[in-house]
């Protein structure tokens, strides 16, 4: 494509989010967060009259696609909070104020703040996965295990579904996540790679988004500038701020998906074990009550291990997640007991 071409393509885009910013404006009115959006819309509109004059070409009244038209309506309708992961994809700037900075938090005033601030910021997601993901293999290995032993009794059979519960399962969730990990992974390195490039092109407009950001979150107009165009004067660290507070991204921890891939597949294998362990250590009858008891040891401790997430009470997490084991081993333990009776 030529330059002409990307130049009317950036012109599209510059539009495109200025005109999706005034809906997040309409949807916003009545806070300081509406003002935030028309300031980024203007800024937006004077980008887009710098990729036109760059084109040489005369550019026409701007037309929303039918994708954007959906998604302003979908804004104006639920707000553009529960749509960030969407308006990001679609070159939208501005969404940390969502995530960052309530009242009483306070704002960075100087860059030596900036640095501090972003330094070992961690997303602190690894032991929640890895509980969540020993719970759900946990909980589907457990029943299936429950309801083929509702249905025979010969423990060759159980075993052999339970093997292939766990790696049925536990293929299943790491593909997903791989699958999931590298396409959000694709449009962060794409978003940030846009942000590279309309730092090189207009580092003064950058300037003055990130200003507006700042100044929406308390900071004072004219030390929100100063901070600003600081912070645009060392490249590398303006990449990574723009990429934080515009984007709401951490450019250090975009994820791995094939670390993601791996450790869901431990994880959810680890759960899908526990209950399939006494059928490999004992034969005959004792396998069965075995597998229970040790089941819902393991289930009342990952709901103990989901209370460092809630903040609750460690007992009443456990029991309520041996609880929710035990009505779906139960039901699946039943309705393999009918389809036994049926089939037999």
């Amino acid at each position: 494509m030529s330059d002409g071409g990307n130049f009317i393509d950036g012109w599209r885009e510059e539009m495109r989010s200025a005109y999706l910013y005034r809906a997040m404006a309409e949807a916003e009115i009545g806070t300081p967060r509406a003002e935030l959006f028309r300031g980024l819309a203007a800024e937006a509109e004077s980008q887009a009259g710098i990729w036109a004059r760059k084109s040489g070409a005369v550019v026409s009244a701007y037309a929303p696609d039918l994708r954007a038209r959906m998604v302003a309506a979908l804004v104006r309708r639920h707000g553009p909070r529960p749509l960030r992961a969407i308006l990001v994809a679609m070159k939208v700037r501005g969404l940390s104020v969502y995530s960052h900075a309530s009242p009483g938090h306070p704002l960075p005033t100087t860059l030596e703040e900036v640095g501090k601030r972003h330094r070992g910021i961690s997303g602190g997601g690894n032991l929640r996965a890895a509980v969540f993901g020993v719970n759900d293999g946990l909980v589907s290995n457990a029943s299936l295990i429950l309801g083929v032993a509702g249905a025979s009794a010969s423990n060759s059979i159980i075993l052999l579904s339970g093997v292939a519960g766990l790696l049925a399962g536990a293929f299943s969730m790491a593909s997903g996540e791989y699958v999931s990990v590298r396409s959000q992974r694709e449009m962060f390195e794409h978003q940030i790679g846009l942000e590279r490039d309309e730092l090189a092109q207009y580092p003064e407009e950058e300037a003055e988004e990130l200003a507006l950001i700042y100044a929406a979150r308390g900071l004072a107009r004219e030390d929100a500038l100063k901070l600003a165009k600081a912070i645009i004067a060392d490249p590398a660290q303006a990449l990574d701020t723009l990429a934080r507070e515009e984007l709401g991204l951490n450019p250090d921890e975009l994820g791995s998906p094939w670390g993601a891939a791996i450790f869901s597949f431990v994880s959810f294998a680890t759960g899908a074990l526990v209950p399939l362990l006494p059928f490999l250590a004992f034969a005959g009858e004792r396998a069965l009550p075995v597998s229970i008891a040790i089941t819902g040891l393991a289930l009342f401790g990952v709901g103990a291990a989901i209370s460092l997430f809630t903040g609750k009470s460690a007992m009443r997490d456990g029991l309520r997640m041996l609880a929710i084991g035990a009505a779906a081993g139960a039901l699946t333990y039943g309705m393999g007991r009918l389809l036994g009776v049926s089939l037999s």
